[in-house]
């Protein structure tokens, strides 16, 4: 761990930086993969499958990722899981038809389910524990500017070049932040002489049932994102309101600044004093999207659903690394990012039956008393769980 209280060491800008460069190259290709796969001539079920293929990847891969540890530093699995990144996309170009693009997209899924278990362990072990809130808040920041600019980029690049140009920048930017997890300076691990002895195995593990609650948290927060980014421009149409971009805008710009805040608030407080307010901020902007009548309300409900969402991730995070032993960390982070990419796939899919059965209004009202659900777990786990004292060791 760092001797001082400084959040901004070497180690922790490069993995910030080389975490927001992953997110970039991956968001780049978010709105523009499916014209690639559409003018091959894919339909659109195979546009769909194509796409979603890589989180199914992740999600199968990061099953494993407390056992890469036996064989490889973290350090080196980072540096592996970019440049498995960086191929991949780099090949997307190469693919002479859909079933080779779907083998490149698996690979890209592994690669990119890996490095995000380890980029947030690995930035977690470089911070002072009592500023891990803080820090981990600081983290995200990275990703969700590339969350919000990376699309853009995508989009221009391909107007300014064609495929092959944005493949090739994509690659690069994969391969740019390998190089920086090259520049990582590695530590002795305090577990090192327990890794030695060690069977060399790989164990699939399901779940951490030590952060068991966090990850059933993170499922409902999952649900939430789903119904939220998939069914709000929908919904928005059937209001008469037309330009529903500035709720995500306006969402994504509160979520930089909350991240910041509540980071701090949370190593002087815990997790209950963050969650419990921002998860009731998230309830009221649920709400406020299902009784909706204009682009004004719903550019507030943006707001609340900005502090709710951005908070709920990064201080869910924050507190999930607390309770985990160090050689544990990466089967936690994985449950973590599972059971939120679970929610958000998976709840999108049962909340599209229930807004047939129902209504959009209907389904927000619900993703608020879902809200609300979190809220109430989250005080009772709260008062059942203790952090651990100590921050693990780093890098090793």
């Amino acid at each position: 761990m760092p001797n001082n209280n400084s959040i901004w060491s070497k180690n922790f800008v490069l993995l910030l930086l080389s975490n927001a460069m992953l997110w970039l190259a991956f968001e780049m290709l978010t709105p523009t993969l499916p014209l690639y796969v559409e003018g091959m001539g894919g339909s659109p079920a195979q546009i769909g499958l194509i796409i979603g293929i890589l989180t199914i990847a992740a999600m199968v891969v990061r099953l494993f990722t407390g056992s890469l540890t036996n064989f490889l530093n973290k350090k080196h699995i980072l540096i592996i899981s970019m440049l498995v990144c960086m191929l991949a996309t780099g090949n997307y170009i190469l693919s002479t038809g859909l079933i080779l693009l779907f083998i490149f997209r698996v690979v890209h899924g592994l690669g990119f389910g890996a490095a995000t278990v380890f980029y947030a362990t690995v930035a977690a072990e470089n911070l002072p524990p009592k500023r891990l809130g803080e820090g981990m808040g600081y983290f995200g920041i990275g990703e969700s500017v590339c969350l919000s600019i990376g699309p853009v980029l995508g989009i221009a690049m391909l107007n300014m070049f064609d495929f092959k140009g944005l493949f090739m920048v994509s690659a690069l930017i994969s391969l740019l932040a390998a190089l920086l997890i090259l520049a990582l300076r590695s530590k002795p691990s305090q577990d090192k002489g327990r890794a030695k002895n060690q069977s060399r195995s790989i164990s699939l593990k399901v779940i951490e049932k030590k952060v068991l609650p966090q990850s059933l948290l993170m499922l409902i927060n999952g649900i939430i994102f789903g119904g939220v980014i998939t069914f709000i421009p929908i919904f928005a149409k059937q209001q008469g309101i037309s330009n529903v971009a500035w709720f995500f805008f306006i969402s994504a710009i509160v979520g930089v600044v909350v991240r910041i805040l509540c980071g701090k608030y949370y190593d002087l407080k815990g997790p209950v004093f963050v969650l419990v307010p921002t998860g009731l901020c998230l309830m009221l902007g649920m709400l406020l999207i299902a009784f909706c009548p204009s682009m004004l309300i719903l550019n507030i409900a943006g707001v609340f659903y900005g502090i709710g969402q951005s908070s709920v991730f990064s201080a869910l995070l924050a507190w999930t690394i607390s309770l985990a032993e160090t050689e544990n960390r990466e089967s936690a982070m994985s449950s973590f990012l599972n059971s939120f990419d679970l929610g958000a796939g998976g709840g999108s899919f049962l909340l599209g039956f229930f807004v047939q059965a129902t209504s959009y209004q209907a389904m927000y009202i619900l993703l608020a008393a879902m809200a609300a659900a979190y809220v109430l777990l989250t005080v009772y786990y709260a008062n059942r769980q203790k952090p651990l004292s100590t921050a693990g060791s780093v890098s090793e």
